[in-house]
């Protein structure tokens, strides 16, 4: 059996991976009855008292008492943290999984990967070895942050850093929240840009969300809980935005965008929940490569795919899975050196009430788009050095961390842009994106 740990850093890591917690624990008691600890259970908790295992232990309306969450939690305020140890999710943590300061890092990379990486570097270490020795096979290691503040993008970064020190052999797996364009924290973008080299340096597999994409889903969303066409209409408990049924109480501010990315996470490890009618199965296919139903703003189908993998729950068949890949190839240009990139999971286990769910992971040429975007906002900052002085106070921050930073995210672009350009063309030696593992 194979564990994950979960590290979830900053404000935002941390109030996404509450929600992560509190909808596997839902999605597992709806699955197991009994409430026995399970391999399924397993993989991302661990059971600190077997003997006293029981059906309570970890019902959704019970009170957890034995489970302990693989999971670190980093962030310098006490704000969220102490939230969720004050909450109904309070017994799945300990101390031995905590790390908390008082003043946070001022919306600063630079504070939180310098000042906060350097003061807290041998306590990070020995919190992620305490997680890891807690597994007998880590596979895997799941950092959830944001780009546009100062913990989460700048001591987040320097923890990705240190696990790929501490870890070497260890997969890490990071989910990455971006800032809008209409993002209140000024110096956004010279955080995301900065924390998007240290990406580039030492994550396996980022999984980019925009929170502007996150708004219009939720709106789209909650738009169909009232109505729509017939077969399209979702609850509104739906789990996709809503924590009813779960352990969490009234819903807070963000909770449903927080939600969905919990629910990609939920998606990669085979738990995840999804309102679709079993009747509209092809449709699901042909959503997942729709514009509408991205985490970034983009159209992947006017683009080029570098690979997709397609993770399916529930009601599916392989002749199902084949037969839509089939009917969609022809729509989907793929790099001309892996014509074939497809990768497929299925697992027999339906979603909550609902026949099946699928999750599309896609290396796809749009994600350029982006990266554009908020370099422009970066150069806008960075053209009149504003607010340079709050970084380079910082000791160890120079001018070059962010020339170097922005170059590295135009060699990106170019990259990307470079494949582009291959489209419609068999090409056998057109160029390979660098950071493609």
């Amino acid at each position: 059996m194979t564990q994950s740990v979960v590290v979830q850093v900053g404000q935002c890591g941390n109030q996404v991976g509450c929600r992560f917690w509190d909808l596997a624990l839902r999605e597992h008691a709806h699955v197991n009855k009994k409430g026995l600890y399970d391999e399924a259970l397993g993989s991302f908790f661990r059971n600190v008292d077997s003997s006293k295992c029981d059906g309570e232990a970890h019902s959704v309306g019970g009170r957890i008492q034995h489970l302990k969450a693989r999971a670190v939690l980093v962030d310098m305020e006490e704000g969220v943290v102490n939230e969720i140890l004050q909450g109904p999710l309070r017994e799945m943590f300990d101390s031995t999984q905590l790390l908390t300061d008082v003043s946070g890092s001022g919306n600063n990379w630079a504070v939180g990967h310098m000042t906060y990486g350097s003061a807290y570097r041998e306590q990070i270490v020995d919190t992620l070895r305490k997680a890891a020795e807690h597994c007998d096979c880590l596979q895997c290691f799941f950092l959830i942050h944001s780009m546009g503040g100062g913990t989460g993008s700048g001591l987040g970064t320097k923890v990705l850093s240190l696990l790929e020190e501490e870890f070497p052999e260890v997969c890490r797996i990071v989910t990455s929240i971006y800032p809008s364009a209409e993002d209140d924290v000024v110096t956004s973008p010279y955080n995301s840009i900065l924390a998007m080299r240290e990406l580039t340096e030492h994550a396996d597999c980022v999984l980019p969300v925009e929170n502007q994409s996150l708004v219009d889903i939720v709106k789209k969303i909650k738009h169909m809980s009232h109505g729509g066409k017939p077969g399209t209409v979702i609850r509104g408990e739906s789990a996709i935005i809503s924590g009813q049924g779960g352990l969490i109480g009234a819903e807070k501010p963000f909770d449903a965008m927080n939600n969905i990315v919990a629910n990609l996470l939920l998606n990669i490890t085979s738990s995840a929940h999804v309102s679709v009618p079993s009747r509209r199965l092809d449709q699901m296919f042909s959503d997942a490569f729709s514009k509408e139903h991205q985490l970034i703003r983009a159209d992947p189908k006017h683009s080029l795919y570098l690979a997709c993998a397609l993770m399916v729950r529930g009601n599916v068949q392989v002749s199902d899975l084949r037969r839509n890949i089939e009917r969609l190839k022809p729509s989907l240009p793929f790099v001309s050196w892996n014509q074939e990139g497809w990768k497929t999971g299925l697992c027999a286990v339906p979603p909550v009430g609902h026949s099946h769910s699928l999750l599309a992971l896609a290396n796809n040429t749009c994600v350029k788009s982006t990266f554009m975007e908020l370099r422009e906002r970066f150069t806008k900052l960075y053209r009149k050095k504003a607010h340079l002085h709050h970084y380079l106070h910082v000791e160890g921050m120079e001018r070059g961390h962010f020339s170097e930073a922005l170059s590295s995210l135009s060699c990106l672009i170019e990259e990307y842009q470079q494949l582009d350009a291959t489209k419609g063309r068999l090409v056998p030696d057109a160029p390979r994106l660098r950071i493609a593992r």
